[in-house]
């Protein structure tokens, strides 16, 4: 059966929205007034001229004739003009993207063309994840999801969706199986799974717009896209953290020609570089597009982790960059005597708001030398800002007697609760829930790498790490849920 015929087939399947015949025409300008605004910003974004002035631009309740036909002409004429790319930005930086009945509204009518096109194809894939990443339940941000949890999400857009694996999307199974057990951005980018994705999406013709097969790409779009947004905001870290101990060593300019840059880059520069930094899929991407931007940024980690090394070789620094996900930032002999009172770890709302993961790991590891627990002891009490977050001796370890894989991970996790823990205070004090929201979303992304550590070590025949580490995972997850219910 060929796409165009299998793409027709799509008018039988109950899909919300989707009808014989035409709409009522009521309904339809309904539609089109969601739609409008999107469509409005990206005329203005792209710079096509816009055929309604200021004053038009406020779609009434009802439409006469003549307005009916221009915005529904002019909303066919920019499907033709506009790019999955162009969309793609749109919707990733601005607040559009936060419209549930928006989104909604676009995919349906895109969904509902009788022949679609690649370029139709590509704007459903990407819009249908957008939705899912938009209205997707926190608590299963942090999990590794599954096609029913996707179906329940989608089913404002898809309707009612049988969730049992399609025999020939058994490829993106294999795929997300793998994800599981990448732990760096470059074992990553040594797989082609963005072109593997696109070639099963190619080899399906119409059998893409099964319903069925929709939830199965939206997991994998969903699930590739946090496995590479994850891995890259470790090496953004890492680089961050290593920016700032070559500038307390003194260091003012570093040869980052890996990176694409000078050989003479300036710290203040390769710190900027490393802020502003931003997601390749803004732009049109391909296979080769987003690996030459993640390759820069690791070509960035590899400048700053070489000079580290130069720096530790001449013992101007004691400690040299973990080259983990997460740099284990130790205090300088200096600041470990510093430290010695509980109240100069104290910090306010202000000092909260800007408080990032390195910056808070940093805070536990002083106040673990300062005042080091003492031997027997199960539980340990740090404090961030208003909060008190017990660790256990496990924990304590973590950052004081022990490294590796598994003492990372759960370093990982005692940053995240005590940023929610200092949030969920701040949030309480202020009313105020950006910070939380902050800290949350850091908090959910470390329960999804916790809990599939553990499941790696009970792999591994490592009962012991990962009954630690499923402890402290719970101990998070009930952060989060605590902090959720605010």
């Amino acid at each position: 059966m060929g796409e165009q015929a299998l793409s027709n087939s799509l008018t039988t399947l109950k899909i919300p929205g989707l009808v014989q015949g035409d709409m009522a025409r009521q309904a339809q300008w309904e539609e089109y007034r969601s739609l409008f605004p999107i469509y409005i910003a990206l005329a203005k974004q792209l710079d096509f001229e816009i055929p309604f002035g200021p004053e038009r631009r406020n779609l009434p309740a009802k439409a006469d004739a003549g307005l009916y036909e221009s915005v529904h002409a002019w909303l066919n004429s920019m499907d033709q003009r506009v790019m999955v790319h162009q969309l793609r930005h749109l919707l990733q930086m601005t607040t559009l993207n936060a419209s549930e009945s928006g989104l909604r509204a676009l995919i349906l009518r895109h969904l509902r063309k009788p022949a679609k096109s690649n370029v139709d194809r590509d704007k459903i894939d990407f819009l249908l994840v957008q939705y899912f990443a938009l209205c997707a339940p926190a608590k299963i941000y942090h999990k590794q999801i599954e096609l029913a949890d996707a179906a329940q999400v989608m089913q404002p857009v898809l309707g009612e969706v049988d969730s049992t694996p399609l025999a020939w999307c058994e490829p993106l199974e294999k795929m997300i199986e793998a994800l599981k057990t990448f732990r760096s951005l470059r074992e990553l980018l040594k797989t082609n799974f963005i072109e593997q994705g696109r070639r099963v999406k190619e080899a399906a013709g119409g059998m893409f717009y099964d319903p069925s097969a929709l939830l199965a790409f939206i997991r994998f779009n969903f699930l590739l896209r946090r496995t590479l947004i994850e891995l890259m905001h470790a090496d953004l870290i890492t680089i961050r953290a290593g920016a700032a101990q070559l500038e307390a060593a003194g260091i003012r300019f570093l040869d980052c020609e890996s990176a694409g840059m000078s050989t003479n880059e300036s710290i203040n520069r390769v710190r900027h570089a490393a802020e502003e930094w931003k997601q390749p899929f803004q732009k049109e991407y391909t296979e080769r597009t987003v690996s030459q931007a993640f390759e820069r940024l690791l070509g960035l980690r590899n400048d700053i982790e070489r000079a580290m090394q130069k720096i530790a070789s001449k013992q101007v620094i004691s400690q040299s960059i973990n080259v983990a996900s997460i740099p284990t930032v130790k205090p300088s002999a200096s600041n470990k005597t510093q430290h010695t009172e509980s109240a100069k770890f104290s910090i306010g709302a202000e000092a909260l708001a800007t408080l990032d993961p390195e910056t808070c790991m940093e805070q536990i590891w002083e106040q673990l030398i300062a005042a080091p627990p003492s031997r027997g002891r199960s539980m340990t009490t740090i404090r961030l800002g208003a909060a008190r977050v017990l660790l256990s001796s496990w924990e304590v370890s973590a950052f004081v007697s022990e490294d590796g894989p598994s003492a990372e991970d759960l370093r990982r996790a005692v940053v995240a609760r005590a940023l929610v823990a200092a949030a969920t205070e701040t949030a309480r004090e202020s009313g105020s829930a950006t910070v939380l929201d902050r800290a949350l979303a850091v908090a959910r992304l470390e329960v999804t790498r916790l809990l599939e550590r553990v499941d790696a070590a009970k792999q591994a025949k490592d009962t012991e790490a990962a009954v630690n580490m499923g402890i402290s995972a719970k101990r998070l997850s009930s952060a989060i849920d605590n902090a959720e219910g605010l």
